[in-house]
């Protein structure tokens, strides 16, 4: 199927986060998506890590897989396990092009949020919401993530579990890490993937999911299944491939690892004063106010209503810049960006929830 411009463009952002949503400590203080930093990355085999930026030669392919196949036996992986999971790898080359590939047209967040909320996902996340219902008020009650949350990121991640992905993880994840512009990101998450491997989580046969690594309904990385994939139903297993139960545990579980506050929500939108300073919006902490203090600078809801919860920090956001809509949000936010690193993504899923839990 050929994508238009727009369609390619919407495509690239919301793949784009499949790469950084799972080892973000903080906060991010940027909208775009990008690899998170931090310690745990296992560091690349040596002299292999400029090359990408002039184009690897694929012929060097195999001879870096038995570099990696050197550093995950150092890791505690076993024998077994990577003649299973690299008996078919292969070089991918639409994974190189599509973690390369930048927008053509820059799009704005009306048309973004047309695109991902569409009047008939609405209608299914609603009906899933109801379906579902006793088994996400459990995982409410255990975790504190409202089910409309959940649904909503099980709706943007795979449409309810039917857009899974296809790739051969093993592969995407050792070309990504071969490719060499994020080779220890990737390299890392290689790792991970033969751990869950070793562990009997999944044969390698099995784990397919998108180009960047993420697997299941909930399009985990491998690092994030391991950190904070949950056992839904109480059967020994974690199965986000199959299993709503872990698919909405796991969720619920990232979410309130990742400091999820029970009973606030994730933000609005206000409008702000014309003499609004540009300076006083983003999401570092010290940009933060109480939505009191947001008040007394001018910043009102879209409706004649006042703004609640005076006590309660939020920070004031702009999607599309200066000119554009503008958003008053909570930490609740910050927790969805840490999913996510993108404004669009993290604003979509405020608002697939509010519309679900209507």
């Amino acid at each position: 199927m050929k994508l238009n411009a727009l369609s390619a463009t919407l495509l690239t952002i919301m793949l784009a986060g499949c790469a950084s949503k799972n080892s973000v400590s903080s906060a991010p203080e940027t909208p775009t998506p990008a690899a998170p930093s931090g310690g745990g990355f296992l560091t690349p085999p040596a002299g292999k890590t400029t090359l990408a930026q002039q184009g690897r030669d694929p012929a060097e392919f195999p001879a870096w897989v038995e570099q990696l196949k050197a550093q995950a036996r150092q890791q505690g992986i076993n024998e077994q396990t990577l003649n299973s999971a690299f008996a078919g790898v292969h070089f991918v080359d639409r994974v190189i092009k599509s973690d390369r590939n930048q927008p053509e047209q820059k799009i704005t967040l009306d048309d973004y949020l047309a695109r991902v909320i569409t009047p008939k996902k609405i209608e299914q996340g609603r009906s899933r919401y109801q379906q579902y219902q006793s088994e996400l008020a459990t995982v409410n009650q255990q975790y504190g993530v409202p089910a409309q949350y959940i649904v909503a990121l099980w709706a943007m991640e795979s449409n309810f579990g039917q857009l899974q992905g296809r790739e051969d993880i093993i592969s995407a994840l050792s070309t990504l890490a071969f490719e060499g512009r994020r080779a220890a990101f990737f390299t890392n998450e290689l790792i991970a993937a033969l751990k869950m491997i070793q562990q009997g989580h999944i044969s390698a046969p099995e784990m397919k999911g998108s180009w960047a690594g993420a697997m299941g309904q909930n399009q985990f990385m491998p690092s994030s299944y391991l950190n904070y994939g949950a056992d839904g139903d109480g059967d020994g297993k974690i199965d986000i491939w199959r299993n709503q139960r872990d698919v909405f545990a796991s969720t619920a579980n990232y979410l309130a690892k990742e400091g999820w506050n029970a009973g606030e929500g994730w933000g609005r939108e206000v409008i702000l004063p014309v003499d609004f300073d540009p300076q006083l919006a983003g999401l570092k902490t010290q940009q933060a106010k109480t939505v009191g203090e947001w008040e007394k600078l001018g910043v009102r809801l879209s409706s004649s209503e006042a703004l609640p919860d005076t006590r309660q920090r939020g920070w004031i956001i702009l999607p599309d810049d200066v000119g554009g809509r503008a958003f008053l949000v909570y930490n609740n936010f910050r927790t969805i960006m840490r999913w996510n690193r993108s404004y669009y993504f993290a604003i979509s899923i405020g608002k697939m929830a509010d519309a679900v839990a209507q």
